[in-house]
């Protein structure tokens, strides 16, 4: 690297990278620092301090730590290398520390002297450090690990001594897999349902209580604000005197705090300040106490609307955060268990990145609404920035359901009205000095673990069996973010034409890249929703063998799906396949699979040269036929259950309905209504006389 091309001690790190509003580029960090805070250039609102510390890199190597540092964050790029963003900037910094650190400690190479340039070190130096990492724990710590070498190498042209190996050529170097994969865990159903459960009933059930228990609070708040300005006696004793009175006449106890009067709310009640209270009416106080008792503690006393099981879910809010019995009722604790199970509903039925769901801000909703007012389709807007060269974000869109449309408007409720961000920290949270920003993905990840915490704590103390289980019989797996994207990919995936939907829903810009993030094929993840798909699919057919219903078949292909499913069964006998044996039921879907599939108006009974719908190829290389797209009327395939001439003639009743509405649907509608009503007519008295007859 030439001298001149060099970082000079008084360059701005941050300089040329759009900065915080109000954020001069002078007061950001100089290349000669030891210390980068990079909070200036983190944009998106829930992002944590980052700060690039390179008093933990070895002093010999710190130099080429900042200037690699300083090219990916503002310096000149490599060749082909486009600008990191800060985040990714932080992370390498890691990576590399640890490379750097290794090298330090001398153990590059054992039984010789080690190498202290880098533009001296080998593929046996780089295959060496390899080894060191398979001996760590996790195998992220690997891949991390290898990925700061590798930046190295990219950015050697920006380094004063250069690392000359590239690290892909070195033969025990394994690469890394791949992309496309995710490796995220998903969450398991047993798990997820009753998350998502629970989740709804804060946001449908809960929500109001919590809602105007807070609002208590914050009226009880701004009382105290006024009383501790009232310290002067006037009129205190009055007020003292009628509330003393009504708690004695209605033997209501006093607000109480472990045993003994709550001075500080009484005060807010009475509107004074709480050392008049102390220093002038202390006695009489304790004298009402001991005649109507105290409270445990200090409750809202709001009415309790929402209703499990028929009975109200709480029996009161508390007002502070109290003892340990009545943690579980406290406003802040039940404001922040809203707050999060708003954001269970929104990440798990919109699909968006955690990212997306922080920028959320008031009015993000739009419902779209037919002829008659009623909504039918709700949209959410927020930021994006996966992808977008914006580093302050695009607005995309999300189409989403109807519970997420209302996560969102309780959202709006339970933050102030001067908070446009709903995910920021709530006013009554510790993180409540920076409401500007938004929730850190650390801070929900704690509150995800804490929901979970408060419902099972809540199912023990009411004796409820909808608890959620443990993860894979672990107590210490936790939630996180990121399984919520992941899960709903899964459950998309495994839909008809869901690999379509799932990409459009993600904003992927192709069908693999949405499989990439659901799971590759490689991982299994087509493989595994083809078994069970099959596995289901089989189950289904042997009932049907079981009940006989294949010999009381009709349409085009009765006969021959008669016939498959006799051989079908008769090596399910043979096999001894029971329904409860999956195992050798996913063997016999494998090797004997009759090729029929089961639909709400026809019952496929494949062969692909007759097939009028599109067809696919699973992981084996099987064709199938696309179901949502099948033909029934026309299809040469088709056989007919009874429950298949059912859901025909429901179609048939529904038309007749339609054309007897009033008003009139328009011509164009009405003759194409009776067109398919003349269709399904003519083919019901076709085959329901062979379902009849045989």
């Amino acid at each position: 690297m030439r001298l001149h091309d060099l970082p000079a001690d008084d360059d701005f790190v941050l300089a040329g990278r759009p900065l915080r509003p109000g954020t001069p580029l002078e007061r950001t960090c100089r290349f000669a620092e030891d210390v980068w805070r990079l909070d200036p250039g983190v944009l998106q609102q829930h992002a944590t301090t980052l700060v690039l510390d390179f008093t933990t890199v070895p002093a010999r190597y710190r130099m080429q730590a900042k200037q690699l540092c300083h090219a990916m964050l503002s310096g000149p790029l490599p060749a082909g290398e486009k600008r990191q963003n800060i985040a990714s900037v932080h992370r390498v910094f890691g990576n590399v520390r640890i490379f750097l650190q290794w090298l330090d400690s001398g153990r590059a190479v054992a039984g010789r002297p080690p190498r202290l340039d880098l533009a001296a070190l080998t593929g046996q130096d780089l295959a060496d450090f390899y080894r060191y990492l398979l001996g760590l724990p996790g195998t992220l710590v690997r891949d991390y690990g290898r990925a700061g070498v590798r930046m190295l190498w990219r950015y050697r042209s920006r380094l004063s001594d250069p690392l000359l190996t590239d690290p892909g050529l070195v033969d025990s170097w394994t690469p890394r897999s791949g992309r496309g994969e995710n490796s995220t865990d998903r969450i398991p159903e047993s798990v997820l349902g009753p998350l998502i459960t629970w989740a709804l009933r804060f946001v449908d059930q809960f929500a109001p209580d919590v809602l105007t228990a807070q609002q208590h609070q914050r009226d009880y708040h701004a009382r105290a604000r006024v009383g501790r300005r009232n310290g002067q006696e006037n009129g205190v004793a009055a007020a003292l005197r009628s509330f003393l009175d009504s708690h004695m006449r209605h033997a209501r106890p006093l607000p109480g705090n472990q045993g003994h009067p709550n001075m500080q709310v009484i005060a807010v009640e009475i509107g004074c300040s709480v050392s008049v209270l102390h220093q002038r009416y202390r006695d009489c106080i304790r004298q009402a106490a001991d005649t109507v008792g105290v409270t445990d503690y200090v409750w809202t006393n709001t009415p309790i609307h929402g209703l499990l099981d028929g009975a109200p879910w709480i029996n009161d809010i508390a007002l502070h955060l109290p003892s340990r019995q009545h943690r579980l009722q406290s406003v802040r604790k039940l404001a922040r268990m809203l707050h999060i199970a708003c954001y269970i509903v929104i990440a798990f039925l919109s699909g968006m990145r955690d990212c997306e769901i922080k920028h959320l801000r008031r009015g993000s909703v739009t419902a779209v609404r037919d002829a008659d007012g009623r909504a039918y389709r709700w949209t959410v807007t927020s930021l994006a920035f996966k992808g977008e060269t914006d580093p302050v974000g695009a607005l995309a869109t999300w189409v989403v359901g109807q519970p997420a449309a209302r996560a969102v408007g309780v959202l709006e409720q339970l933050q102030p009205t001067t908070q446009p961000l709903l995910f920021a920290p709530l006013p009554h949270g510790t993180t409540a000095s920076r409401p500007d920003r938004a929730q850190a993905t650390g801070v929900t990840n704690h509150y995800l673990n804490d929901f979970r915490t408060w419902i099972n704590n809540y199912c023990a103390t009411h004796g409820r069996d909808d608890h959620i289980p443990l993860i894979n019989g672990l107590v210490r797996t936790r939630l996180t973010t990121r399984q919520f994207r992941r899960t709903l990919a899964w459950f998309i995936a495994r839909r008809p034409d869901g690999s379509i939907a799932g990409a459009i829903q993600y904003r992927h810009l192709s069908v693999q890249m949405f499989e990439g993030y659901a799971g590759t094929s490689d991982s299994g993840f087509r493989a595994e929703v083809e078994a069970e798909q099959a596995l289901a699919r089989g189950e289904h057919l042997l009932a049907m063998t079981d009940a006989h219903e294949h010999a009381g078949l009709a349409g085009p292909a009765a006969e021959e799906a008669a016939r498959r499913l006799g051989d079908f069964a008769a090596t399910a006998r043979f096999s001894g396949t029971v329904l409860t044996d999956a195992r050798r039921l996913e063997r016999l879907m494998r090797r004997h699979d009759p090729a029929i599939y089961p639909g709400t108006f026809a019952t496929c009974v494949f062969n692909p040269d007759k097939a009028l719908c599109q067809q696919h190829r699973d992981t084996r290389g099987t064709t199938h036929p696309i179901v949502g797209n099948c033909q029934p009327l026309e299809c040469a395939n088709v056989a007919l259950t009874a429950d298949n001439l059912d859901a025909l003639q429901l179609e048939l009743d529904q038309i007749t309905a339609e054309l007897s509405a009033r008003p009139g649907l328009p011509p164009l509608l009405v003759h194409r209504l009776r067109d398919r009503h003349e269709q399904i007519t003519q083919y019901l008295d076709r085959h329901a006389q062979e379902s009849s007859t045989s």
